[in-house]
């Protein structure tokens, strides 16, 4: 995710990170140099191509547009109910290190039930993180379970639900020896089947992308109307046309590609989630309700994205 302050008038034509122009940038130059031939064609050799009228294609393109804008909006939807889903799943976490004292016996500090339970709940927020962007959460992940664990996690289809197991087995074991009630269970696990829902909602944008068909459809006709353009308004337009077609194709082209980033918010790149921020807060603050005194640092962004 992009984190930085506001930028300025002048800014705003040379700011990179995070900006898609580079991904765009060979169909712009291809684009403008295409224009200036047709331009030079109709200049020098007004017979070798026809006119066309640019009046109702201009009218296509605004149809273009408010389609492209549909898209673009039901993929930040999916990006802000990932930052949503995100946000209960910390929610979560902290309400689950806060009632989990119920473990703690006053005189005797944080009972080991409640520090393996609220480790493996951090354990579960790397799985998590691993399952939805790949990346070496692994050995983090084996240091926080129990050696009995890691072999059945490793090698399972589901590994955050070998974790979430664990924890249930944790409290189950607690109510049967007497150590909490049925309604601080009740409370407890609770919190385990949101943790569940988490993931399961994670899963579910992770794996149902923006129907192909419709995003098929924007990209054939987006192009289209881009490499046509030249043709419809080189006669009247002149030399400025490749100026003018360019910076439609950047619009078009633009929100194309934004909305392809929105579609996939747990991937790697600048404007996805920093969801790897968020796993580092929640084991922090997991941390700090142990009474744990070696803490990660908070996470920064490194040239303004935060990932």
């Amino acid at each position: 995710m992009i984190v930085r302050p506001r930028p300025r008038l002048i800014e705003l034509f040379f700011i990179v990170k995070g900006s898609i122009v580079l991904r765009i940038m060979p169909l712009l130059v291809f684009l403008a140099v295409l224009s200036a031939g047709i331009v030079s064609i109709y200049t020098f050799r007004p017979d070798w191509l026809p006119r066309f009228d640019g009046g109702p294609f201009a009218l296509l393109g605004i149809t273009l547009s408010i389609f492209l804008a549909f898209r673009n909006n039901a993929c930040y939807e999916r990006w802000w109910e990932a930052r949503k889903i995100w946000g209960e799943f910390m929610l979560t976490a902290r309400n689950l290190g806060r009632l989990s004292q119920i473990l703690d016996k006053h005189a005797e500090g944080v009972s080991p039930d409640r520090r393996q339970l609220l480790e493996l709940n951090i354990a579960y927020a790397h799985a998590l993180l691993l399952q939805l962007r790949p990346g070496n959460q692994l050995p983090k992940i084996k240091s926080l379970l129990p050696e009995s664990l890691v072999h059945t996690f490793i090698h399972s289809t589901n590994p955050p639900e070998v974790i979430l197991r664990t924890m249930e087995r944790i409290l189950i074991d607690a109510l049967r020896a007497g150590q909490i009630q049925p309604i601080q269970f009740n409370l407890l696990e609770e919190l385990i089947q949101k943790l569940a829902q988490a993931q399961a909602a994670c899963e579910r944008i992770q794996n149902t992308p923006i129907p192909f068909g419709y995003t098929l459809l924007l990209h054939r006709t987006a192009y289209t109307f881009c490499f046509l353009m030249p043709f419809c308004f080189a006669n009247t337009l002149g030399w400025a046309t490749p100026f003018v077609t360019a910076l439609a194709a950047y619009t078009l082209f633009g929100l194309d590609a934004l909305g392809n980033e929105l579609e996939e918010p747990f991937a790697p790149i600048a404007n996805a989630l920093p969801i790897n921020a968020l796993t580092d807060i929640i084991e922090i603050e997991l941390r700090e309700a142990l009474g744990d005194e070696v803490l990660l640092a908070l996470p920064l962004p490194k040239e303004f994205v935060l990932m």
